[in-house]
């Protein structure tokens, strides 16, 4: 069995056996962008994929890094690391890619790699505070403590501008 199949089995587990939560609770998909941790909401997640490259597309935002053929749908692959200004991925093969749903679209998310899934009351999600560093923490909807690590929950909807592929 391959290693991609693998991990979506481990957290598609993960996520049935912490179903027994309550209803005030999300789960969110954590992953790692250099050392940074972030997670997005697991109910827009299709799938975690292994890295395996992506077509580049001429005059696209410098954060996409092409485009990739998922069982006949062209799906987008975002950068994290460039959009939140951190360089540019130099992707291997640890590299993943979460598939996420925004809006009916499929994008591809790079980034370094899938840490667990994260089950989390309402109140437990901080406000991001004000800053003078405006550009970054618009792309994000709170705060989470998890144990000893703060984890930073994005918001797809404005991380992903309208990206169009025909």
């Amino acid at each position: 069995m391959s290693e991609q199949t693998d991990l979506n089995e481990q957290l598609l587990a993960q996520a049935t056996e912490s179903g027994n939560q309550d209803s005030g609770s999300s789960q969110f998909v954590a992953f790692t962008i250099g050392e940074q941790n972030y997670c997005v909401d697991i109910m827009s997640v299709r799938e975690i994929r292994a890295w395996t490259g992506a077509t580049p597309l001429p005059n696209t935002a410098d954060y996409v890094r092409g485009v990739i053929n998922l069982r006949g749908s062209i799906v987008p692959i975002v950068d994290l690391r460039t959009r939140f200004g951190q360089g540019e991925t130099d992707p291997t093969k640890s590299h993943v890619v979460v598939i996420v749903a925004i809006e009916e679209r499929l994008n591809g998310l790079l980034v370094d790699s899938v840490s667990d899934i994260l089950t989390v009351s309402a109140e437990d999600i901080a406000a991001i505070p004000e800053t003078d560093v405006g550009s970054r923490v618009r792309y994000l909807d709170g705060l989470i403590t998890e144990e000893d690590r703060m984890v930073a929950l994005i918001a797809l909807d404005r991380v992903i501008d309208v990206i169009s592929v025909h």
